[in-house]
């Protein structure tokens, strides 16, 4: 017996259901994903990310949101809601009036746990490389101190640079600011996360 195919949502229904509902969902291709929750060290390291930029932030016209921000790949017709968003300068929004989809985020900033780590790095930053005005791409950790950080070239290249040392310092040059690692680290017991995580 044939099994019948999943019904296929469009993009405008996606987003009537999604401003109703209690857990949010990416969207691509006529299909929602629901998101899980995150775990308490997920959302402290967003947390003093938020806070590290919005400090340096707040005398220029660039603005910081954390997950409850959707953005959408107009290339790909993703929907999603990354970690942190920068958008460097007046933002603009998918859907008409509504100013809750935005489609041109300047840096991208993800969280990485066990079930999402190979996505981030892997599916959704070929997504993130479609949007026009994505200039860093910023992938953190939070079972060990390591943060990868995407550079777009000129010639539309990425260039990685990582570290594993609570010393160095992020310089994030297309919003003219920069993360102290330790900062981003701050309250997490990097020792205990990895001790639980073998277990």
């Amino acid at each position: 017996m044939a099994t019948q195919a999943k019904p296929r949502i469009t993009p405008e229904e996606y987003l009537r259901i999604e401003r109703h509902a209690d857990v949010k969902h990416e969207f691509l291709n006529g299909e929602m994903f629901a998101m899980s929750g995150a775990s308490l060290s997920h959302v402290t390291i967003v947390s003093n990310i938020v806070a590290a930029l919005h400090g340096q932030l707040r005398s220029t016209s660039c603005r910081v949101g954390s997950a409850d921000l959707r953005v959408k790949v107009q290339a790909s017709g993703l929907y999603t809601y990354p970690d942190v968003v920068v958008i460097g300068g007046a933002a603009r929004f998918d859907a008409g009036d509504i100013a809750d989809t935005v489609l041109n985020p300047t840096l991208i900033l993800e969280v990485l746990s066990e079930s999402t780590k190979d996505y981030d790095r892997g599916g959704k930053f070929e997504h993130y490389r479609k949007l026009e005005s994505l200039r860093e791409y910023v992938l953190v950790a939070q079972d060990e101190c390591h943060v990868e950080h995407f550079i777009r070239q000129p010639d539309d290249r990425w260039l990685l640079s990582e570290t594993n040392n609570l010393d160095d310092t992020l310089p994030l040059g297309s919003i003219r600011c920069q993360l102290n690692v330790r900062d981003v680290y701050e309250k997490i017991d990097l020792v205990s996360v990895a001790v639980d995580r073998s277990r």
